[in-house]
């Protein structure tokens, strides 16, 4: 169990020997020619040996980690070898040095390689672990991204975005094997801080068969330079010595995007403000409580408990996994939704349904304890996510978590609108009409189309809210021909663009408005047929709404 820690606290993934001279000898062939070699986490020094062997160009090299044994393994090795009064290894922590002045004593060009640990700072928290950086928002996350599950993150990722940041204006290679994940994090923070990197590759490795770890990993290979040329785009390749490359990503209008080539066909459909807005599952963090199975004689929790509860507050639902069927199931679970809006006063169950507050205030301690800080300072047995959207009759919803893009139709269940958990995201509609339509559209090839430019399929919530209302529903109608019908819907539910858009639409048709306008004509005409298409894509030179 000790050791097992161990591993889990250092992130332990030593590289096999084979994958160090590899990935040294693809270095080699790219052109790659050091004067110095830095590996910030050694280890047993497979790949500080690997590019001690293969690049005789280097005069200088470090070798450091946390661990003395790893230390004291590397210097013997190193007695044999004729490069070892070259090399400097000693132990230290990654955190308490100062990378500055490491980096200022050695020559260019340099070569950082290395294997940083693959654990997360949630996962060191656990463990107590003091192998951690100082904490601080990095990531420059607000609000309830700073204190729910986004402000995780991989130690390797903030080791790795260190270093580039100390190798800016210096000629150098950074190649280290991580996660796709990381590697794309890291990758994103320096394009958004146009740090000087030149070029950018990303080699997938099997991850399963090298390390044993059921993970997306890569070798990422980073160039630094001194001149003013950056690129903010990263070729995806099969392997290391694969030809050709796979996929493009990279950063445009100050995103990430997944493919550069969905995006450069489908980034008309994208759009602010958009009319109909998308909505997030409840969230409880209390399963063996808040959600039940229905029984003949009342309804049975994950604790295996038979209860009495009135129906007052109990509603059907469906989770990710059912959601991410082609045919969606009956709900079989039902959850215990306390509240209508974030922040609504929940002693008033107390009166209006007295057996659930009992069975509430019986797990009351299960319910207390629940770790995340939004509920703190809230009513007791608070719930998130939740709001008059929640309880829509119809719903079309997509699952977060599965690899596929499916939107689904979901309406009402005995009597109830269908409550979702947080995992799914959804638009509330009114009819099953209105349900249809929207699902049709966002099951289109071009919206799909649109989607994949900024999916990244390994990560571990593919599909988020942030992606999904990039896209213009009213763009998307237009582009498919519906505009009207959208319209249509959009106007039953009351909806009506704000008057600073109304001004800035009715602006842009008076300053195009061609020889021979007719207002009364142009009355007639649904408003986006009155500008003029672009002679280029054919499409209209406004979003309209």
């Amino acid at each position: 169990m000790e050791k097992s820690n161990h591993r889990i606290e250092f992130g332990d993934f030593q590289t096999p020997t084979d994958m160090a001279r590899r990935i040294c000898r693809f270095l080699f062939e790219q052109g790659v020619r050091p004067a110095s070699i830095v590996e910030p986490t050694c280890g047993e020094g497979n790949l500080l040996l690997s590019a001690l062997d293969r690049f005789s160009s280097a005069t200088k090299a470090i070798g450091i980690d946390v661990n003395p044994e790893y230390i004291e393994r590397v210097k013997n090795r190193l007695v044999t070898q004729s490069y070892s009064h070259k090399v400097r290894v000693f132990q230290g922590n990654f955190f308490d040095l100062d990378w500055g002045q490491t980096f200022d004593n050695l020559p260019d060009p340099v070569l950082v390689i290395g294997n940083p640990p693959w654990v997360t700072s949630s996962e060191l928290a656990s463990l107590n672990s003091a192998n951690l950086p100082k904490k601080t928002n990095f990531q420059g996350l607000a609000g309830l991204d700073a204190k729910t599950g986004k402000s995780n993150f991989d130690i390797s990722e903030w080791m790795l975005i260190h270093i580039l940041e100390f190798l800016e204006h210096r000629d150098a290679t950074m190649a280290m094997l991580c996660k796709t994940s990381v590697a794309r994090k890291v990758l994103s923070y320096t394009w958004k801080r146009n740090l000087g990197l030149r070029r950018s590759q990303l080699y997938l490795i099997d991850a399963k068969k090298a390390f044993d770890a059921s993970v997306d990993a890569c070798s990422l290979v980073c160039d630094v330079s001194t001149d003013e040329q950056r690129d903010q785009v990263c070729h995806v390749y099969d392997g290391l010595f694969s030809e050709a490359h796979q996929s493009t990503f990279g950063y445009k209008n100050n995103r990430l995007i997944a493919s550069i080539e969905c995006y450069e066909q489908w980034k008309h459909l994208e759009g602010n403000g958009n009319s109909y807005k998308w909505r997030s599952g409840v969230k409880h963090d209390c399963s063996k409580v808040m959600e039940l199975e229905k029984e003949k004689h009342g309804f049975r929790n994950k604790l295996g408990e038979l209860c009495d509860l009135e129906t007052t507050y109990v509603y059907p639902m469906l989770k990710s996994s059912d959601i991410a069927k082609e045919s969606i199931p009956q709900p079989s679970r039902w959850m215990l939704v306390t509240q209508r809006t974030i922040g609504k006063d929940t002693t008033s169950i107390k009166y209006t349904a007295p057996k659930t507050w009992a069975y509430l205030m019986n797990h009351s301690a299960r319910l207390d304890k629940r770790q995340s800080s939004i509920y703190k300072g809230r009513p007791r047995f608070s719930i998130f996510g939740v709001g008059a959207y929640s309880f829509s009759p119809w719903k079309v919803a997509i699952s977060g978590l599965y690899k596929k893009l499916h939107f689904a139709i979901v309406g009402p269940y005995a009597g109830k609108p269908v409550v979702l958990d947080d995992t799914c995201y959804f638009i509330p509609c009114q009819s099953e009409e209105e349900a249809r339509y929207l699902a049709e559209l966002l099951n289109s090839e071009a919206a799909k189309g649109f989607f994949e430019s900024f999916i990244f399929w390994d990560a571990k919530r593919p599909i988020t809210a942030s992606i999904l209302k990039r896209l213009s529903l009213v763009a998307l109608a237009r582009e498919l021909g519906t505009r009207d019908r959208i319209m249509s819907f959009l106007a039953a539910n009351g909806y009506s663009a704000p008057p600073h858009k109304q001004l800035v639409l009715f602006e842009r048709e008076k300053a195009i408005r061609p020889r021979g306008y007719d207002r009364r004509v142009a009355a007639h005409q649904p408003v986006g047929d009155r500008f003029p298409r672009d002679r280029r894509t054919g499409h209209q030179s406004t979003d309209g709404l």
